[in-house]
């Protein structure tokens, strides 16, 4: 019943926001305000009323080894609260982050006035549970995966951007000890009310041929009061934005950790990089030149598993192309339906048709494996192999989907008028770079 009713004030609140009349008496931006802060705070609502409704029925229903079994399967379909997430966040992609990205990718950076807005929406504080500020009893991998395909919808260099500091909060959420979950976690959470928000990033990638983030350069040695940190990362999103990293690096013990790193500390020095894509996302290089780190930087204690770490953020990138690829569908097949040649759309010629459709069947089999994985990875099942198989095919499927959407447009496609050219470039970062977490 609580559902029910928020989500009706819900909608709306978000019809009136988008209606005409709001333009007409010159309310946009506050109607769009009280839309965020509406979503956010019946998320909240939902979030709790969701904990309590599942304890109801785990008290009431008794124990039966066939509901185990099912447990085991995965379920593609949305719950209720996920299915509101998405929504709201995709008219958020829609109305906020796409207008911007044209300029945002000029600039190559994104504007404090997206991020101040994603902030009001409090999409960190999905990461946490409510004892650090957070709205979740159990967060949810799928839900981050949907999180992150929705941004990339609107935008996916500006998605990078948002995701960073969200990234950090699941990776802290999931592996942090309870000192580092107060010290860093918490804070996250409680910026995102205040004028200045705290930001984070993750630190994986390294400036190596062919780089193997399971072969980093990058090392750490320690120290009688901690560790000695050395190397070089290159592509972090909001690097020289972040108050704080989390930065992999191999232990003497040839073993892979991360390492929480206050960006302030001497020896780090962090310069803009300029990308072929992802330009919104203020990707920079950091160099850590004899870095010390007290000896509570090690994440987590043993329970930390780095190669799942990779695979959640294996199905991070994974969502970003399944977002950005629905983008590119759905622009040119409104391109093809009114853009005429010989009398008629070209969406009436068969190898137009045929391709459009191609990029429709790629795109579902990107999605299904990815939520898969994520399903899995929720269930606490093994997902690494379900991981790896959506990374290798997204990787594959996005570049295509990008070259059959710039080819769809012809000429248009290779001019800046269009936005199927940006994300074109942006889709060749799923096969190469690592740095987010879900």
């Amino acid at each position: 019943m609580a559902k029910d009713k928020i989500g009706i004030a819900l909608s709306a609140v978000n019809k009136f926001a988008g209606s005409p009349l709001v333009n007409k008496l010159k309310l946009r931006k506050p109607a769009e305000k009280i839309a965020y802060v509406s979503t956010r705070t019946g998320f909240q609502v939902i979030s709790s009323a969701s904990v309590k409704v599942q304890q109801a029925k785990n008290f009431f229903t008794p124990a039966d080894t066939r509901d185990k079994q099912e447990a085991a399967l995965f379920d593609l379909s949305l719950s209720e609260e996920q299915q509101l997430i998405k929504d709201s966040l995709n008219r958020f992609s829609s109305e906020v982050i796409r207008p911007a990205a044209h300029q945002a990718d000029n600039d190559e950076l994104t504007s404090e006035a997206i991020f101040q807005q994603a902030n009001e929406l409090g999409l960190a504080a999905y990461s946490a549970t409510a004892e650090y500020g957070g709205y979740s009893d159990t967060p949810s991998t799928l839900t981050n995966v949907l999180i992150a395909e929705s941004l990339a919808n609107g935008d996916m260099g500006i998605a990078c951007a948002l995701l960073s500091t969200v990234s950090v909060a699941n990776a802290l959420t999931r592996w942090g000890t309870e000192e580092q979950k107060t010290s860093w976690l918490t804070p996250i959470i409680k910026s995102l009310d205040q004028p200045q928000a705290l930001y984070a990033a993750i630190a994986v990638n390294e400036p190596t041929p062919l780089f193997n983030p399971n072969k980093l350069i990058t090392n750490v040695s320690p120290t009688d009061g901690g560790y000695k940190l050395n190397g070089k990362k290159t592509a972090v999103a909001i690097g020289d934005k972040a108050d704080f990293l989390l930065v992999t690096a191999t232990t003497p013990n040839g073993r892979q950790k991360l390492f929480i790193v206050n960006s302030a500390l001497k020896g780090i020095s962090i310069k803009p990089s300029h990308n072929m894509g992802l330009k919104a996302a203020e990707l920079c290089s950091i160099d850590f030149d004899n870095v010390q780190l007290p000896e509570d930087a090690l994440l987590g204690d043993d329970r930390f598993c780095y190669q799942t770490f990779i695979d959640l953020a294996n199905l991070a990138w994974c969502g970003l192309a399944v977002g950005c690829a629905q983008a590119i569908q759905d622009y040119v097949v409104n391109y093809c339906n009114e853009r005429t040649a010989f009398g008629e759309p070209i969406s009436h010629r068969q190898s137009v048709a045929f391709m459009v459709a191609n990029i429709g069947i790629e795109l579902e089999s990107m999605r299904l494996l990815t939520y898969r994985a994520a399903c899995k990875a929720e269930q606490g099942l093994p997902f690494h192999r379900e991981a790896y198989l959506a990374k290798v095919l997204c990787s594959d499927k996005a570049m295509e989907i990008g070259t059959n959407g710039v080819q769809l447009l012809g000429g248009h496609g290779f001019i800046k008028d269009h936005p199927v050219e940006r994300w074109y470039r942006d889709m060749r970062a799923i096969a190469i770079l690592y740095g987010l977490h879900v």
